[in-house]
């Protein structure tokens, strides 16, 4: 039986999804896929779930109007589907309070910067990798923390470094710490599903 019963939130693409999905099937992760949701219903990672056969929903709030139902929404799906372990993928939306307290100290999200610098309320995508090359820093990198109910101020389980060149664009940077969070995701998934990281 599988260490780790994944679900996952995003809103675009998911290629970190799809990262996890690999280690997986390589069995280079002991997880289960379990549930696949997204804010967006045109995100590319509700295709990625029709592809690998993986229970998926688009809750929003065309959907679901007030926040209390999409709420209730998510939470019944995660639970429906036997989610342990809450995995933040590009998700858009700040989780509430409640669905984080209901999957207390078992929701994690990766950030594309080595917390706590550039985090925060208005820090994702370009806006990231913008402020780090306006700062000249020489220094980036990946986070994966837990997620409590302030923006990317949860306990950091793992960090790596990336580094910036004079010449970077916030695309290229990106495209640089992407290549990294594609791996850092999984390997700190399969440290939780050993015991080797406690949450």
């Amino acid at each position: 039986m599988p260490s780790l019963h994944l679900a996952f939130l995003a809103s675009h693409s998911g290629s970190n999804v799809q990262s996890i999905l690999n280690a997986i099937k390589k069995k280079l992760l002991d997880a289960k896929p379990c549930v696949i949701i997204s804010n967006n219903s045109k995100a590319y990672v509700l295709e990625r779930a029709k592809i690998e056969n993986i229970p998926s929903y688009h809750i929003s709030s065309l959907k679901y109007p007030e926040q209390e139902q999409r709420d209730s929404a998510i939470i019944e799906h995660l639970e429906k589907h036997n989610a342990d372990t809450i995995v933040l993928a590009g998700y858009m939306k700040k989780l509430s309070s409640r669905v984080i307290e209901h999957f207390k100290g078992r929701v994690l999200n990766i950030h594309p910067a080595l917390l706590p610098k550039y985090g925060g309320d208005s820090m994702y995508g370009m806006a990231v990798h913008q402020a780090v090359i306006d700062a000249k820093e020489i220094e980036s990198g990946a986070t994966v923390h837990l997620v409590n109910s302030e923006y990317d101020k949860g306990r950091i389980l793992a960090q790596e470094i990336v580094p910036v060149f004079p010449d970077d664009s916030p695309e290229i940077l990106a495209a640089r710490v992407l290549a990294v969070e594609h791996q850092i995701y999984w390997r700190t998934l399969e440290k939780i599903a050993k015991g080797e990281i406690e949450i």
